[in-house]
């Protein structure tokens, strides 16, 4: 399959779609820190783009090789994704509500890393739509896929950081519940629609 026109639009729209839960989750994120930098607003958003970029890759791999186990695999993803975010956002609403910054910080690299493949995790089965392309495509499309996830991040964690830095006392407690019902509505969508 070539790249066109149909190829590039429908690759955008693939990419905004699985770029929502990051987008929240990044909303949730700027909530938390009014105050970030320009270089963790790229971090953080960056990292979002990574994993929504590996996942279909990974999914389009696994199709064309492993078929049969990743299919079992696709029926926990739900589950995984709301174990890890309500793990990160209780912790987060804990630290908010005892005032302990230091416990609520939650954007640090290896919740960073959580968060990046429990918003992506469900983007492993894209791999099946895409299982058609070659390897050309393939990548293009998860390229494709990461710089709109990018943008739209960038765009949520900016607009977190307005909300934080307008209720900054409770912005912390609203990050974790942000997170917590991303994490149930991916399981409930996954597991019960």
């Amino acid at each position: 399959m070539s790249p066109d026109l149909v190829f590039l639009l429908n690759s955008v729209l693939l990419g905004a779609g699985l770029a929502m839960d990051a987008f929240a989750v990044s909303v949730a994120n700027g909530v938390q820190n009014p105050n970030m930098k320009r270089r963790r607003i790229l971090l953080i958003a960056g990292t979002f783009a990574v994993f929504q970029a590996l996942m279909p890759l990974i999914g389009w791999l696994c199709v064309n090789t492993v078929s049969e186990q990743f299919s079992v695999f696709g029926e926990v993803v739900p589950y995984i994704s709301l174990v890890l975010l309500t793990v990160i956002g209780v912790k987060m609403i804990a630290g908010g509500i005892s005032g302990n910054e230091e416990a609520a910080l939650v954007t640090g690299l290896g919740t960073l890393m959580i968060q990046g493949v429990a918003t992506s995790i469900d983007a492993l089965s894209v791999g099946f739509t895409i299982a058609e392309y070659d390897v050309l495509s393939a990548v293009i499309c998860a390229l494709i896929i990461a710089a709109v996830t990018m943008v739209l991040c960038i765009m949520a964690l900016k607009l977190g950081n307005r909300i934080g830095s307008r209720f900054s006392d409770k912005a912390t407690v609203l990050g974790g519940v942000i997170l917590i019902f991303i994490g149930a509505e991916i399981f409930i969508t996954g597991v019960l629609l």
